[in-house]
């Protein structure tokens, strides 16, 4: 003789997480999407730096490698200063 307890063989008590995981394999694959505002696509059309101030950053590439750049630090500290009080 065979004698169930308070667990029947019937009962599944993670029924419910199976039925979830079931629908979302029947609702399939869905793919992630990424889309980019036309105002982010513009800011990325501007890698290219301007003609003025591409000439300036070399001024100061051929200074530094002359060894002709002077830092003033009076005006770094005041600099500094402004933009952390600010």
């Amino acid at each position: 003789m065979k004698i169930n307890g308070p667990n029947q063989t019937n009962f599944n008590p993670y029924q419910k997480q199976l039925n979830k995981q079931t629908d979302m394999k029947q609702q399939g694959n869905r793919q992630d999407k990424l889309e980019i505002s036309n105002q982010a696509k513009q800011m990325q059309g501007n890698d290219q730096p301007s003609p003025a101030r591409q000439k300036l950053v070399n001024q100061i590439k051929q200074d530094v490698d002359s060894g002709n750049y002077q830092v003033d630090p009076k005006a770094t500290a005041k600099k500094m200063i402004d933009f952390w009080s600010k």
